[in-house]
């Protein structure tokens, strides 16, 4: 091979190494206005561990405008956040050892951050699933889907 092959090839090769390589985190941001800055989170079963950041870009604190994220299959939805909501702050809005929630971020107010952390391989392709806020109130705007990818 000369060498002006050789460096071509190493040239696409890196190139082409972010495409291959899996993205193994997300960080969302929410708002005083409860919102999330996106609806989707892709989680690539390549990934040995997937890790969500929660940061709250808002002035509020937790006790009036408090989010976090909690992720489940998209039909145990309902009930984790109205047993959460019983829970109530302490709780981080979640009911103790709800085996319904796959993993949750503590409630934190604005300038706060939290994170969690999923495990892709007991996670299905076939399976539905969503993140959202168990702050009582705020499902409502505050959901989105998670995509189990490759």
């Amino acid at each position: 091979m000369s060498m002006k092959k050789f460096a071509l090839a190493a040239v696409f090769a890196v190139a082409a190494t972010p495409v291959m390589a899996a993205e193994c985190s997300a960080v969302v941001e929410s708002n005083d206005q409860m919102q999330y800055n996106t609806k989707e989170i892709v989680v690539s079963k390549a990934c040995k561990t997937f890790d969500i950041e929660l940061k709250h870009v808002g002035s509020m604190p937790k006790a009036a405008m408090g989010h976090n994220i909690v992720v489940s299959k998209e039909a145990d939805v309902t009930g984790i956040a109205t047993d959460g909501a019983a829970a109530g702050p302490d709780a981080n809005y979640i009911k103790a050892d709800d085996a319904r929630v796959i993993a949750h971020t503590k409630l934190i107010g604005g300038g706060e951050s939290d994170k969690l952390t999923l495990d892709p391989a007991n996670l299905s392709k076939d399976d539905a699933y969503t993140f959202f806020c168990s702050f009582p109130g705020h499902i409502a705007m505050m959901k989105g889907t998670v995509k189990v990818t490759d």
